[in-house]
């Protein structure tokens, strides 16, 4: 508790900046968690998320992927380089604009001391009952909400016990649905949804950020292959950048990530288990 009191507060800007354009750029990005070890998790990296497309980050475990999106949403600030928003270094952004333009869903969900209704409804504070309630049918939480013993009105702490991770995850993605911000990063949104419910949230999440800069972080595969970009991470640098089929063909580590996730599918599908 000490050390996060006494945790240095990031600067914050005082006026709201101008921002032309949603397309987001890395430019010579290096960042270490701790300074004084001097091991960079991210060395270096370049790359362009261009505006209202799909940008996934692949690669494996421990390549930076999360460390890109939290720092896009400016969790921390980054050792070197910048990060820009339309041109616009995001420092230079007030924390209270740079969090009405980025929506940030992760696979750790929280679900706060208060009814279903309401924490779904802190995506948007201003919205009406109704919106809330059409949020959550396009995220598919409606029909397990229904089922609690008060529905929306359901405080989260009653019903936190009797909710899996796909749902608590569901109801972090009808919160990014209501809050309808220009960017939205998916860190793993769908890492605990059943098999059943995925494609409909995919389907959900697709039709929504329809016109957004979409950033998806993802270790299945299959649900980021139609991205109009997918950027391939590995030790904290940019290995390959490409579409699906691109990649496929001109990059091994993609390719071998590929046949690994196709294996597992196939296994998990023939062991009657579900797919992953």
């Amino acid at each position: 508790m000490d050390e996060l009191l006494h945790a240095e507060e990031l600067p914050d800007a005082e006026k709201p900046v101008d921002i032309q354009s949603k397309d987001i750029q890395l430019q010579d990005v290096s960042f270490s968690y701790d300074k004084e070890s001097g091991k960079q998790v991210l060395s270096h990296i370049n790359l362009k998320i261009p505006e209202e497309k799909f940008t996934a980050l692949v690669g494996p475990s421990g390549g930076g992927k999360s460390t890109i999106a939290r720092l896009i949403a400016r969790f921390w600030d980054v050792n070197d380089g910048k990060i820009t928003i339309g041109g616009v270094d995001i420092r230079s952004m007030p924390l209270a604009q740079l969090a009405d333009i980025v929506s940030f869903v992760t696979q750790d969900n929280f679900l706060f001391n208060c009814s279903i209704k309401e924490n779904i409804r802190l995506g948007n504070p201003d919205a009406t009952d109704e919106e809330v309630y059409a949020a959550a049918k396009a995220a598919c939480c409606d029909e397990f909400i229904q089922k609690l013993d008060n529905g929306y009105d359901t405080m989260a702490g009653d019903a936190g016990n009797r909710l899996s991770g796909g749902e608590k995850q569901r109801i972090s993605i009808a919160r990014m649905i209501l809050k309808n911000a220009p960017i939205v990063i998916l860190d793993e949104a769908t890492a605990f949804t059943d098999q059943e419910n995925e494609e409909k949230i995919q389907q959900s999440i697709a039709a929504l950020t329809k016109g957004k800069t979409l950033l998806v972080i993802a270790h299945r595969l299959s649900t980021i292959k139609n991205a109009d970009q997918i950027i391939v991470l590995q030790n904290g640098q940019v290995e390959n950048t490409g579409t699906h089929q691109q990649l496929l063909t001109g990059d091994a580590l993609y390719r071998d990530m590929w046949e690994a996730h196709i294996g597992a599918q196939n296994w998990s599908a023939g062991s009657g288990k579900g797919g992953n």
